[in-house]
């Protein structure tokens, strides 16, 4: 499971040009899964998600959580994380998950955030072409692979 986290003022996600989600000052995840994920790897990425301290503190350190601001969450399936590049210049999807257990992986997932969060978690449209616009603050966009938690 891969996730980019970018922490933004602003995001939105289209579908058709209509706004399927959005969000003021919090974080976009754009997330991506492959067929080894798990309840676990969610478990633990939905918790280091609502965990992470990336937003300042009143003296401008980076010391506070999504949950700390109160701040939204909107997640976005992008398969394209699991892109293998080493051979030629086409990028190979072998290792992301087929789209039925991405599917389920990602609606679990959304779940488990709504559980740790106060709110509602926003979403894209799992599956859709989709236009996202953001406006990262920092920028600060940070990577997160459950297959490298060490």
């Amino acid at each position: 499971m891969r996730v980019v986290i970018q922490r933004v003022t602003d995001a939105q996600v289209l579908v058709n040009d209509t706004i399927k989600g959005q969000i003021n000052t919090g974080i976009l995840l754009l997330l991506g899964f492959e067929e080894a994920d798990d309840l676990n790897d969610i478990k633990w990425m939905a918790s280091k998600i609502v965990n992470l301290r990336i937003f300042d503190d009143e003296k401008g350190v980076m010391n506070l959580s999504v949950n700390d601001i109160g701040g939204g969450i909107l997640v976005v399936s992008q398969f394209t994380l699991h892109a293998l590049t080493k051979k030629g210049n086409r990028p190979s999807y072998i290792k992301a998950a087929p789209p039925a257990q991405a599917r389920s992986l990602y609606n679990t997932f959304v779940e488990h955030l709504e559980n740790l969060t106060e709110h509602k978690v926003e979403t894209g449209d799992f599956g859709a072409m989709m236009a996202v616009k953001l406006t990262n603050s920092g920028p600060v966009t940070i990577l997160i692979d459950t297959k490298n938690k060490a």
